[in-house]
C-alpha cells in the first residue's frame, strides 16, 4: 500500500476542506472495508484519505415518529443492536447483517455500501424499497437525491469532486407497513449476492389488498434496479399467489445482467422473478406481523 495522509475531522465543514485541499487524489473513507482493500490491492491510489467516523452527524443514528435518519458512517453493528431499528425497520437488519461478519459490521457502514456502488450491494434494493432519501455535502452546499438515483455505473455515483454522503433519511412506515431483502449467494454466508431482491408493501387495513409496493433488484444489470413497474402492478389487487408472480415476472423482464464465475445469464434472470417473490412475501407476512427479522436471518443464512 502507498503511503497517503489520513485527516481525521470533526465536523462537515472540516471534512469538506480537507476533501478540497487533497483534491482529486483525496477520498473519504466512512466505514473503509472496500477502499482499504483496493488501496491494498493497488485498484486505487491516494494521497489523501479523509476519516468521517469522527464527525458527530455522519455517526448519529435518529428514530422518531418523523421517520429514521442514519448517519452514512454509523456501523451495521450499531444498527443490528439498536432496538428502535429493529421494531420499526426491522427488514434493514436483512441487509445489515449480511455486510461481511461481524468483525467487519464493526467498521461498514450502509452509506459506505452505498457509496461503494456495487451492482451487487446488499444494502442498496433495500434502501430503495424503504424510498430513502440520501444527504449530500461538498463545496458547494448540500443536497438530496432519491436513493434509486444514486448510483449511475458500477463503482460510480452521483458525487461530484469533494463531496460525500452525510446521511439517510427514511420516512416513517405507514400502517400495515412490511419490507424484506433476499440473496441467493453460493455459500451460506459472506459471499457477494448472485442476485439480490428487496420489496416492500402497504396493506389494506383487512390486510387483504395490497395498497402499493416497491421491487427492486441487485445484480443484474450496472447499477441496482428500481422495477417500479413491479411495484404498480401490485398497487390495488389482492393479495394472492397470483398478484406477486405478475410482478416477479415484470422483475425478470427488467433484468439485465451478464454471466460470469457466479452466474449465468438464465441464472440471474430467473433469480429475479423468484427472490422478488418470496421477498414479497415476507414483506406481507411483516405488514400482517407474522414475519420476525430473526426468522428471516436463518433463511439469509444466519441465526
Amino acid at each position: 500500500m502507498q503511503a497517503f495522509d489520513f485527516v481525521a475531522p470533526t465536523s462537515v465543514d472540516e471534512a469538506i476542506s480537507a476533501l478540497a485541499a487533497g483534491g482529486a487524489t483525496a477520498r473519504p473513507l466512512s466505514g473503509g472495508t472496500d477502499l482499504i482493500a483496493q488501496l491494498q490491492e493497488g485498484r486505487l491510489a491516494l494521497d489523501t484519505v479523509v476519516d468521517l467516523k469522527r464527525i458527530p452527524e455522519l455517526m448519529a443514528i435518529s428514530v422518531s415518529g418523523d421517520g429514521m435518519t442514519l448517519g452514512a458512517s454509523a456501523s451495521c453493528h450499531s444498527i443490528n443492536n439498536y432496538q428502535a431499528i429493529r421494531d420499526a425497520y426491522p427488514a434493514l437488519i436483512d441487509s445489515t447483517h449480511l455486510i461481511g461478519g461481524t468483525q467487519i459490521q464493526g467498521r461498514a457502514s450502509l452509506g459506505g455500501n452505498l457509496c461503494n456502488s456495487s451492482p451487487a450491494a446488499d444494502s442498496i434494493p433495500n434502501l430503495i424499497a424503504h424510498s430513502v432519501t440520501c444527504h449530500i455535502a461538498g463545496p458547494n452546499g448540500r443536497r438530496s437525491v432519491a436513493v434509486e438515483d444514486f448510483c449511475t455505473a458500477p463503482g460510480r455515483n452521483v458525487l461530484e469532486n469533494g463531496e460525500f454522503l452525510v446521511a439517510l433519511e427514511f420516512p416513517t412506515p405507514p400502517a400495515n407497513f412490511g419490507a424484506a431483502y433476499l440473496r441467493f449467494i453460493p455459500r451460506n454466508e459472506m459471499d457477494i449476492a448472485v442476485v439480490g431482491a428487496g420489496a416492500s408493501v402497504v396493506l389494506s387495513d383487512d390486510k387483504s389488498t395490497i395498497q402499493s409496493g416497491r421491487v427492486s433488484i441487485g445484480a443484474v444489470a450496472p447499477t441496482p434496479l428500481f422495477v417500479q413497474e413491479a411495484g404498480d402492478a401490485l398497487a390495488g389487487q389482492p393479495v394472492s399467489e397470483e398478484t406477486l408472480a405478475k410482478a416477479a415476472d415484470l422483475a425478470k423482464a427488467a433484468a439485465r445482467p451478464i454471466s460470469d464465475m457466479r452466474g449465468t445469464i438464465a441464472q440471474r434472470t430467473h433469480l429475479s422473478g423468484v427472490l422478488t417473490q418470496r421477498a414479497l412475501r415476507i414483506a406481507i407476512d411483516r405488514a400482517r406481523g407474522t414475519q420476525t427479522v430473526d426468522e428471516l436471518g436463518r433463511l439469509n443464512g444466519h441465526g
